[in-house]
């Protein structure tokens, strides 16, 4: 119970704009399963998704975390060039001022949430929270996606879940990978902090955000979960999950985590439920 906590409270800390630090240090890359890859920085986390004709990359993190990616995904053993489509879970700063950079890089698709898309493409003006104060390198967002949109790629398939409530067009990815002989379910779950000054009753500026937010857990308890993972890796305890893949390649997987997605998502929930109640009183 005190690891849920501590990744709640981590998952709730304000997001400051070019204060990057502890969150976008360089981490050695590594499998996770199949043809999923972490290619991110020490939390903010980015995925690589490896088919026959070419890879799909989920999210870019800051724009200072584009080196880092492009190291680990050289690390690997694939190129850049290669990534065709580009996906995000939230519009954000910290996952998506990246984006603009890396579509240049590697003049992949950009499919966006039509949530986010908006706030994509503007560059972060006028998130409901943040305002314009938290701005990022504007980008032309390719493909909209709905909720339920398959993206395919080769013979790999990700399907988008819109979980709004932290972005009006959060996004949970999920895929089936094999591992070791077994097919897994992987879930990239988008986003559930609320940041400090939301008002999840209801804001100006969001007034549907109690819906969206209970919407949303309600929608991840319903997603069969084997291996855990997030758009943080704090969601998920990714960085002790690596070491102990890192130091026993031949033992258990332990991304395989299933009873651990539950806790999290019963964490987040009633971490809602609770600033709910309260501010209603």
């Amino acid at each position: 119970m005190k690891i849920i906590t501590a990744v709640v409270l981590a998952a709730a800390l304000p997001l400051c704009a070019h204060a990057q630090g502890a969150d976008n240090q360089p981490t050695p890359p590594y499998r996770i399963a199949d043809n999923l890859y972490y290619v991110g920085a020490s939390d903010i986390a980015v995925y690589l998704v490896t088919t026959r004709v070419g890879s799909i990359l989920i999210d870019a993190g800051y724009k200072e975390t584009v080196p880092i990616i492009r190291a680990n995904v050289a690390t690997l053993g694939f190129t850049i060039e290669d990534i065709k489509i580009i996906l995000n879970t939230q519009a954000h700063f910290d996952h998506s001022a990246g984006l603009a950079e890396m579509k240049a890089l590697t003049h992949a698709t950009l499919m966006v949430s039509e949530g986010d898309a908006p706030l994509i493409e503007s560059g972060g003006h006028g998130d409901y929270l943040f305002g314009d104060s938290q701005l990022f390198p504007p980008v032309k967002v390719d493909r909209r996606l709905k909720d339920g949109d398959e993206v395919k790629l080769g013979d790999t398939v990700l399907t988008a879940h819109i979980t709004p409530g932290h972005t009006k067009g959060c996004t949970t990815w999920t895929m089936d990978v094999r591992d070791r002989g077994r097919t897994y379910h992987a879930v990239v779950v988008g986003g559930t902090s609320i940041n400090p000054g939301t008002k999840v009753s209801g804001m100006p500026t969001y007034p549907n955000i109690t819906r969206d937010f209970s919407y949303t857990f309600e929608a991840l308890k319903a997603l069969p979960c084997d291996i855990f993972l997030g758009a943080h890796r704090g969601y998920y305890g990714g960085a002790g999950k690596a070491r102990q893949l890192l130091a026993n390649p031949g033992g258990p997987n332990p991304f395989v985590d299933p009873d651990g997605y539950r806790r999290f998502v019963d964490a987040v929930q009633k971490r809602f439920q609770d600033q709910l109640a309260a501010e209603r009183r």
